[in-house]
């Protein structure tokens, strides 16, 4: 590999970046591509489509054969709210490639008893999101439905360009938090991403049901970044 693409493609994963080493097989040259770089063709959709899938490959391009090596950060999804949502929600996202972490300063709630296995952080989200920062391999669901907790994570991930955003509550809850939100500087644009009420529609009835309806619109929005289209749909 050539050692500036080598340099380049480890400062991009230290950063937590997305970037694909792109090889061209028939003359052994390679090159960076870091996520939102402009390739046109053939060549550039493949890409599109590794960074969205984070499958390696390789891709035919203008009559060349191309290696694609991707590189994507490991997803985050973080919880604010020890509840039982989450409860059920940590086992399913493990499985599904989504280690969950949970911020919740309620003791009472965050306890290794009701969630083995699980990252805990018995803290308020500003004191652990200034030491843990989201970023836009992030998602973020808040689940408290008390606005102390809540509303400043809300911010955080919209600020920080999350790539999914999600909340509890009625659309009655959600209309007071947008006012709430736009007091802390939210813009109407960033208030419009958030997914709330939470989850896609399913029909969920019960803690399981919701964790799932809210893994899937994870799922989706992690899969349909850079195609413009939002994974907001009807809240279970």
């Amino acid at each position: 590999m050539d050692p500036f693409a080598l340099k380049t493609l480890n400062a991009e994963r230290r950063a937590r970046r997305a970037a694909i080493l792109v090889t061209d097989m028939g003359d052994g040259r390679d090159r960076v591509v870091k996520e939102g770089d402009v390739v046109a063709g053939d060549l550039g959709e493949a890409i599109s489509r590794a960074f969205r899938t984070g499958l390696s490959g390789t891709a035919e391009a203008e009559g060349r054969q191309f290696f694609l090596n991707v590189h994507l950060p490991q997803p985050r999804l973080v919880v604010v709210g020890a509840v039982h949502i989450s409860q059920a929600l940590a086992p399913m996202a493990k499985i599904a490639g989504f280690p969950l972490e949970i911020i919740d300063p309620r003791t009472a709630f965050a306890s290794d008893d009701r969630f083995p296995d699980v990252t805990l952080h018995a803290e308020w989200p500003e004191d652990v999101l200034k030491h843990c920062p989201l970023d836009r391999y992030a998602a973020l669901a808040a689940v408290t439905h008390d606005p102390k907790i809540d509303d400043f994570a809300l911010k955080a991930a919209l600020d920080a360009e999350c790539f999914y955003v999600g909340a509890l509550g009625s659309r009655k809850t959600h209309a007071k938090r947008v006012e709430r939100l736009l007091g802390m500087g939210a813009t109407p644009t960033q208030i419009e991403s958030i997914n709330a009420p939470i989850g896609i529609d399913i029909g969920a009835a019960n803690p399981a049901e919701i964790a799932v309806a809210v893994l899937a619109q994870v799922v989706a929005a992690f899969r349909s970044r850079g195609l413009g289209a939002k994974a907001k749909s009807e809240a279970a």
